[in-house]
């Protein structure tokens, strides 16, 4: 039932005119990011949780829980006491679509195929 409440979150907010500016903002720090990435692994987690793979106290945790929230990248849902934190990936779509998609795919790919030769990643 809640997994039903978040997709129709997503789906409400993904009718919303998307604000590049905060999406970057969100995504211009590592912590944000790093956020980001656990709710990949493991989507619906509490800020409880999140904390646990974190050096920073709860409080930092939220406000940047906040600005990812604000970008319209995470969305939340309430069970009893704890709020659950979903990945929004409509946003970071749009900015695929419109920044990085409109670039040929087999050339980037040979860029980062040559530039993963030379530095030896």
């Amino acid at each position: 039932m809640q997994l039903n409440t978040c997709i129709i979150g997503f789906m409400i907010n993904a009718t919303e005119p998307m604000d590049t500016d905060k999406v970057f903002k969100a995504l211009g720090d590592p912590t944000r990011r790093r956020l980001l990435d656990l709710l990949v692994e493991r989507n619906g987690q509490t800020l409880g949780q999140l904390c646990e793979n974190l050096d920073m106290a709860r409080q930092s945790a939220t406000q940047h829980l906040g600005i990812l929230e604000d970008a319209n990248l995470i969305s939340t849902v309430k069970r009893g006491r704890e709020k659950l934190h979903f990945i929004n990936p409509v946003p970071l779509h749009g900015v695929y679509v419109r920044w990085v998609q409109k670039f040929e795919q087999h050339r980037l790919a040979l860029l980062h195929d040559l530039k993963q030769e030379l530095e030896g990643d």
